[in-house]
């Protein structure tokens, strides 16, 4: 239970920074943005400055909104085409997947934009005080915790990838390991400069142009101008009816929530909790191949969930891909790789938003918010969520346990299973299924708080196959 609201999100000192906010008078909005810059911080390698991602707010008696500062499509006046990328493999316990980094994979990010917009539309403190923890914490240092050892192992290639990078990152010419103490005063420097300053000097001022300095010379083609035109989109979020609430989720041009949307109307048409062979059933939906090497094992992404004890709810997903191994020394940023992550682009316009999976979602019941969730893990976003809401609503689960619960995924006729599904219901549906041995980082990392709205009580639920964390105010 909690006074003033809680938060789930994908680190502990993430989830602690949200509540500070809700404990200093701070809202929803002011705690998810706390949690936010923090994770900059404290999960490098899954967002940061040169990340994007989107916001959902559902302010008490309002009409939802989503903010979208995804990243967007550079080479506004580049002149020239970029370079090729560069290719570096990354290896999983049990397959390996090509990933395409460089300059010329960065695509314009919305970061830094987003969380001014977000507290300037509708926070309640300035966002100074809720950049000024994250800066002294990238200065005292985080302990890198299991999951992100994990990651930077994954991504050593990457973080190697530059001198910049490897710098900034490596910990005596390797990859982090859990328990070393990671400490970043540029990345400190920046979020006291957003914290006075806004978003102005990442976008045209001296920040933006040491970025566009880098990307050009190394290749790529974000641009001044691409980054002087790049502005955060208010979105009406898609809505749907699911056991007597409303679920709103994000819109196109993302196609997460637009999966996400139809998966639940399909359950919804059909009495009672529905079982197995239903949940594979909807998620199998309008499903297309995969590429070969696009799966997105990692979904190299983050996620906070707030409710506050005057009803407004903020969920928030970010992304830095799977970074491209671009820092700019003296800025803090380490760009995303999106325009290498070949299941999102397509032919596209600068200034053009990326789609995504992403979809930070909220439930309402009678007007009143009772849920909030969101997920990192690709295309598994939706299939994480669509789970942990059926378990919460249909089978009435607490909720640390409906997020906890074995998950299943299907995509182009395979299914995917952690133990505890039950196999055979998923065979009658799917003609292949691969079992893990284990619940798996595959499956998202669900962060979700809940309303009880017979006694008002608030609780969370984290997802421990990402070590995610849930604190109370």
């Amino acid at each position: 239970m909690a006074q003033r609201g809680v938060v789930a999100a994908g680190h502990p000192a993430s989830a602690e920074a949200g509540v500070a906010a809700l404990r200093a008078g701070g809202n929803a909005v002011d705690g998810a943005v706390a949690a936010v810059v923090t994770s900059f911080v404290a999960e490098p390698l899954l967002t940061g400055l040169g990340a994007g991602g989107y916001l959902l707010v559902a302010p008490p008696g309002e009409q939802p909104e989503l903010l979208d500062f995804f990243v967007s499509v550079p080479g506004r006046g580049a002149g020239v085409s970029p370079l090729p990328m560069t290719r570096v493999v990354v290896s999983f316990e049990d397959a390996t997947q090509v990933f395409d980094i460089g300059a010329s994979s960065c695509a314009t990010y919305g970061a830094p934009a987003g969380v001014a917009a977000a507290v300037e539309r509708f926070g309640r403190m300035p966002l100074t005080d809720l950049t000024a923890p994250a800066a002294r914490l990238a200065r005292t240092g985080v302990r890198v915790n299991a999951m992100q050892a994990y990651v930077f192992g994954l991504l050593a290639n990457v973080v190697d990838a530059t001198p910049e990078a490897a710098a900034q990152f490596l910990v005596d010419g390797r990859a982090p390991r859990e328990g070393d103490l990671l400490r970043d005063p540029q990345l400190a420097d920046a979020l006291d400069r957003l914290g006075a300053e806004g978003a102005e000097p990442f976008y045209t001022g001296d920040i933006a142009r040491a970025v566009s300095e880098r990307v050009c010379a190394g290749g790529g083609v974000l641009t001044p101008a691409d980054l002087a035109a790049y502005h955060v989109v208010p979105r009406v979020p898609l809505r749907v009816d699911y056991r007597g609430r409303e679920v709103f989720t994000n819109p196109p041009p993302s196609a997460g929530g637009t999966r996400l949307v139809r998966a639940l109307a399909q359950l919804d048409a059909e009495p009672g909790a529905p079982d197995v062979a239903g949940i594979a059933a909807a998620l199998a939906v309008g499903e297309r191949a995969p590429a070969p090497s696009a799966a997105g094992r990692l979904g190299s992404t983050t996620h906070v969930s707030v409710l506050d004890a005057d009803g407004w709810a903020c969920s928030v997903t970010c992304s830095n891909g799977a970074c491209s191994g671009v820092t700019v020394p003296g800025t803090g940023v380490h760009l995303n790789n999106m325009l290498g992550e070949h299941d999102l682009v397509g032919p596209a316009e600068p200034g053009q938003r990326l789609p995504s999976s992403m979809a930070p979602t909220v439930v309402r019941r009678a007007g009143a918010a009772e849920l909030v969730v969101g997920s990192a893990g690709s295309r598994r976003i939706r299939s994480a969520l669509l789970q942990v809401l059926v378990n919460a609503i249909d089978r009435g689960m607490s909720l640390q346990d409906a997020v906890d619960a074995p998950r299943l995924h299907v995509e182009s006729g395979i299914a995917y299973a952690e133990p505890g599904i039950d196999l055979a219901a998923l065979e009658a549906v799917c003609g292949r299924v691969m079992v893990f041995d284990a619940p798996n980082l595959f499956f998202g990392g669900c962060q979700a708080v809940r309303r009880d709205p017979g006694t008002g009580a608030v609780t969370g639920g984290a997802d421990a196959r990402r070590c995610g964390a849930v604190a109370v105010a």
